[in-house]
């Protein structure tokens, strides 16, 4: 996505938006790190905290895709869920399209003020085997509810070109060149060939439904317990929502739940086990898991290398999960198949001996 296309509202223009559109003074307003869009935190005179959200002037194009996912996070908060919602605006619509000059000519930007959810990132604290469960049997949960959505226009959901769906790995083929080193480009370029043969033919077998596809740990929120563990207190983004199938929201989250933990392969297990506690699942998708963990490895990677292309300005944050994750995609891959899921399933098999309440199935 070309750089011109992230919004850059200085701290005035953010400021000024809040009390036009919401009615609202802001005493405090920081921006937040983000990948294409721009997020203020704001702490309102009034005495709210929000989350001012300026979505990039592509995205802003769709708006119909947008009122499916501000509707889908008060879907999911009607459920119980610990997701954001959008405040209306003093003329009561849940977004609006603003003309904002951010230095490089006007240019339309869709803006929504989301509600404040407490905790810190999942990445940041120290994962036990009793959280991954929790985050597997959530994301579990997110996904089984949304199979209840309904809105007129859920058919913008199959965003059959969307990079980031995991149905579109073969289309990293035409940016493999730009990451460094032969290695690592040979192990990229031999699971998009791996999925193309093992996993693409097996669709059919994969149930459908509709995936969050971003349940990572920056998007997932955790606040301590009265056991000295953590409970997850907010799920964040449904900017990546796509038609998609079970398993790749499962093979979503224990990608990411890799990243910052000091033992990376001992992931699988639990967060399987929380899934399975809700989703069982059925033998393609279980062959497929594997493979689809490396693949979502081969999507950050790729496009964070395209994205800082577009935007060198932004590299650091682009770069967050890529760093580590070339270096657990290779131990993945030489470990190879048949181990790694051993680990998994066995540590699958030991958690769920052990009992724990997170609260109903939903």
């Amino acid at each position: 996505m070309p750089a011109q296309h992230k919004p850059s509202l200085s701290h005035s223009q953010a400021s000024e938006i809040v009390k036009r559109l919401f009615g609202m003074t802001p005493s405090l307003l920081c921006p937040l790190p983000s990948y294409d869009d721009q997020n203020f935190y704001v702490l309102t005179v009034e005495g709210g905290k929000y989350i001012l959200k300026v979505m990039n002037s592509v995205d802003s194009k769709n708006p119909t895709l947008l009122e499916v996912q501000t509707h889908t996070m008060a879907f999911l908060h009607q459920q119980g869920l610990p997701v954001q919602t959008a405040l209306t605006t003093t003329t009561g619509q849940l977004m609006s399209l603003e003309e904002i000059d951010c230095g490089f000519g006007c240019q339309k930007y869709l803006v929504r003020l989301l509600s404040y959810l407490p905790g810190t990132t999942i990445s940041k604290v120290l994962v036990s085997p009793q959280l991954l469960y929790e985050v597997g049997k959530m994301a579990a949960r997110m996904d089984k509810i949304l199979q209840e959505m309904q809105h007129p226009h859920l058919s913008v959901l199959q965003r059959e070109k969307f990079m980031w769906n995991l149905s579109n790995v073969p289309l990293l083929e035409s940016y493999v060149h730009l990451i460094d080193g032969d290695y690592v480009q040979e192990v990229v370029q031999s699971v998009i060939q791996q999925f193309k043969t093992f996993v693409l033919p097996k669709l059919s077998a994969f149930r459908k439904c509709i995936n969050h596809g971003d349940f990572n740990d920056l998007n997932v929120l955790v606040q301590p317990d009265k056991n000295n563990s953590y409970r997850i207190s907010g799920i964040l983004d449904f900017g990546d929502m796509s038609s998609g199938y079970y398993i790749y929201e499962l093979a979503i989250t224990i990608m990411y739940m890799m990243i910052e933990h000091p033992e990376p392969l001992e992931v699988g297990g639990p967060v399987l086990a929380g899934w399975e506690s809700v989703i069982p699942l059925n033998d393609p998708e279980r062959d497929a898991l594997y493979l689809l963990v490396l693949a979502r490895f081969c999507q950050s990677l790729v496009l964070a290398q395209h994205s800082i292309t577009l935007q060198p300005e932004n590299e650091e944050y682009l770069m967050t999960t890529s760093k580590t994750g070339v270096r657990i995609l290779c131990q993945l891959w030489e470990q190879g198949r048949e181990k790694v899921e051993r680990r998994w399933f066995r540590g699958e098999a030991q958690q769920s001996f052990t009992h724990f309440d997170f609260g109903p199935v939903l």
